[in-house]
């Protein structure tokens, strides 16, 4: 099990398709800011939440150059159904085998109720334009998250 990745590190490269079947390499994203989310599961409470949150303050990280994607380990056809339930703007990546997930520390050892599981832990990335890990925020809370994450959007804009 993979730790998280610290700031100052390079991202591992991934390959992934979207809900579209569309290829997502992180070679491909080179040159602009990326902001990888991971979160639990489509169409659940906290997972909405937060998607909905990032769907409403888009527009503005998107202004700032950032490209926006959320993973989980659910299915296109799931991703699909919750893109179009809640109007979500951006892609959300297929993690099926969730290798992606490990390598970013996101699948992790959870504990609930003194039951051990291993699954998605929520948890956000900010990489800069050169695929170096800015920020990384582990056991992300929803409530506020999408304004830390503009705040480093805005602050590598105006260093740029």
């Amino acid at each position: 099990m993979a730790d998280y990745l610290e700031p100052g590190t390079k991202a591992p490269a991934f390959t992934l398709k979207d809900q579209d079947g569309n290829t997502v390499r992180l070679k491909d994203l080179a040159g602009n800011p990326v902001v990888l989310y991971f979160y639990p599961r489509d169409n659940t409470p906290g997972c909405t939440k937060e998607a909905c949150a990032f769907r409403d303050r888009y527009d503005e990280m998107k202004a700032t150059g950032a490209q926006l994607f959320g993973i989980s380990t659910d299915s296109a056809e799931s991703h699909i159904k919750f893109r179009e339930d809640h109007s979500l703007p951006f892609p959300l990546l297929v993690d099926a085998n969730h290798a992606m997930s490990e390598k970013y520390g996101a699948w992790r050892e959870k504990n609930n109720y003194g039951k051990k599981s291993m699954g998605m832990q929520r948890c956000t990335y900010v990489l800069d334009g050169s695929g170096k890990v800015v920020k990384v925020w582990k056991r992300v809370k929803v409530d506020g998250h999408d304004q830390q994450v503009i705040n480093v959007l805005a602050e590598l804009e105006s260093k740029s």
